[in-house]
């Protein structure tokens, strides 16, 4: 057998083996692409849920902030008209989440201390439980949402790879079809480059499997 045949049957048979670990890695990045197409989706749709409860919780803190300032505006109207029964009939149906803030705000001596809030829902004790509710959800659903874009990046970190993979392919197979021994060697030479430095990237990236 002569070194030209030779050398002909090596870069075959390392075209044959490239093709075929290749073509399994295109397949694997096909996977895992459609995979974190998927993690991106449950995560968009979680983020989604927790913004639609943040909305409630926000309207239902809106809707409690109108009820403190329509009962406090009649509370002071009251206590204006000097009519007591009336002003104490009002401070008593206080919510229990408003009332700390209007004890404080009290406190501060307002009538006669220039430099007290303006009303109660200035003071730091006014505080909504829904309001409080309605930032975590916010926060929580913005985690989601940034796990969301990172999943779309994998998938498209995954689908370059399946172009890579593919480049790979198409030097290692052009490299059996020609019949110069410098460029079958240059060609596959091309080939295992690509295919290597695209699995050495691929291999650094997170791996979604479906159990």
């Amino acid at each position: 057998m002569t070194p030209a045949v030779t050398g002909r049957h090596r870069v075959e048979l390392v075209a044959t083996v490239l093709l075929a670990i290749a073509t399994v890695a295109t397949a694997w990045s096909g996977y895992q692409s459609t995979r974190w197409n998927g993690e991106q989706a449950k995560a968009a749709a979680r983020a989604n849920a927790l913004r639609i409860e943040s909305a409630k919780a926000a309207g239902l803190a809106n809707a409690q902030t109108e009820i403190d300032v329509a009962s406090f505006t009649q509370w002071v109207n009251a206590y204006a008209q000097k009519q007591t029964a009336l002003a104490d009939f009002y401070f008593k149906r206080f919510r229990k989440e408003f009332r700390p803030a209007v004890d404080a705000w009290i406190a501060t001596r307002p009538l006669k201390n220039a430099n007290a809030p303006l009303t109660p829902f200035a003071m730091p004790q006014y505080q909504l439980e829904a309001r409080a509710e309605a930032e975590r959800l916010d926060a929580q659903a913005e985690v989601y949402a940034g796990q969301a874009r990172r999943n779309i990046q994998r998938a498209s970190n995954y689908v370059l790879g399946v172009v890579l993979f593919a480049s790979a392919l198409f030097f290692a197979g052009m490299s059996t079809k020609l019949t110069s021994p410098k460029l079958r060697v240059a060609m596959l030479s091309i080939g295992c480059a690509v295919f290597f430095g695209t699995a050495l990237w691929i291999a650094t990236s997170p791996v979604s499997v479906a159990v």
